[in-house]
């Protein structure tokens, strides 16, 4: 009788075994404003047990991915935008958004923050006007240049103040903007139908963007233009001597920045991908891991980590990349050769070069 009690229970046991195999599983997968997820898409899946599913979220412009939430117990990885569930039940998942605040901007020698009513506050080189924002009102984005700086106002509209040696103010006529990047001599505007204009210096073509569509963000540094497509794709335009426009082959990127010399872009997993110089090793950011922001300086690169630390490679003359102690952080900038990072209370921090003053915003309090 013992030995037919252990035989009944292992067939029983085999059976079992067998039966999950057969079952079916119910994948329903929702997101929050701000994004899609693309992979496998959004609503209810079918799946049978022990199925890995690919997950892909992507967020709109103006937007990052934060996290997947639900009956999270077999994704891959939940702070990664690109990763994997193991269908070993019935799972409902939520992929969360959340609105990019870029309420700092870095130029070359001057830093700029946009509070939450509007106004601004700039500290550094003001040789040629730049920091003489202290009258503008109703602004909801800023971008920081080599000597100029650019607001977009909450009518669609873009202020620019500082040198204007190329046109790169002459910004008035333009509307319908809803980002705006500050380059060398040259400022580039997003359009609400996915449509860019740009005014100032185009020697090298970095002008040249009255042909672009279904954009959704774009960044300007140096002498080139960059633009992402809601695919992920990237085009670019404007000074290649260093191959910083080779961007041809990304694929699902969420956010680009442009460097002086090199392009950088933010892959939906956190892994980051780099093109041009290297002369500091600006582009070597392939062990990069879990990045939600990148930004780019001259001969340098940032990373924002998804627990509110920095990462830093490049040129670090002036202590520029020394912000592997920054905790806590939303927002990361880089100018020529100092680095601002923004807290959730709106209080900045900042290291590198500081002759004049564009370090000094330890006073700010950005809400």
């Amino acid at each position: 009788m013992k030995r037919l009690g252990i035989l009944l229970i292992t067939v029983a046991l085999i059976a079992g075994t067998v039966g999950c195999g057969d079952e079916s599983h119910v994948l329903t997968i929702s997101s929050t404003a701000g994004g899609n997820v693309i992979t496998p898409g959004e609503g209810t899946f079918t799946y049978d047990f022990g199925t890995v599913v690919s997950l892909n979220a992507t967020p709109d412009a103006g937007y990052q991915f934060v996290n997947w939430t639900g009956n999270v117990s077999t994704i891959g990885n939940v702070n990664a935008a690109a990763t994997i569930i193991t269908t070993n039940g019935n799972y409902l998942i939520t992929a969360n958004f959340e609105k990019v605040d870029f309420t700092v901007s870095a130029g070359a020698f001057h830093t700029v923050g946009l509070e939450s009513d509007g106004t601004l506050v700039a500290s550094g080189d003001f040789s040629r006007g730049q920091c003489n924002v202290d009258n503008w009102a109703d602004i909801v984005q800023v971008s920081a240049g080599l000597l100029h700086t650019v607001g977009i106002k909450d009518d669609g509209s873009v202020v620019a103040v500082g040198a204007n040696f190329y046109g790169q103010c002459n910004v008035s006529a333009w509307t319908n903007i809803t980002q705006v990047a500050a380059g060398y001599y040259h400022t580039v505007g997003l359009r609400f139908d996915g449509s860019v204009v740009a005014v100032g210096e185009n020697g090298e073509h970095c002008c040249e963007v009255g042909n672009w569509t279904d954009i959704t963000q774009v960044a300007a540094r140096g002498r080139h233009t960059v633009g992402l497509k809601p695919d992920g794709t990237v085009v670019a335009v404007g000074r290649n001597v260093e191959g910083q426009c080779n961007v041809s082959g990304w694929m699902n990127v969420t956010q680009v920045a442009a460097g002086d010399f090199h392009t950088v872009g933010l892959m939906p997993d956190g892994t980051v991908v780099a093109v041009g110089s290297n002369s500091y090793g600006q582009c070597d950011v392939g062990n990069w891991t879990d990045i939600i922001q990148v930004t780019a300086g001259q001969e340098y690169t940032g990373g924002l980590k998804v627990n509110g630390t920095v990462v830093a490679v490049g040129r670090n003359d002036w202590g520029q990349c020394n912000v592997s102690g920054w905790t806590n952080i939303t927002q990361v900038a880089a100018g020529y050769y100092h680095t601002v990072g923004l807290r959730p209370d709106g209080t900045l921090l900042a290291v590198g070069g500081n002759d004049w003053g564009q370090c000094n915003v330890g006073s700010w309090l950005l809400r």
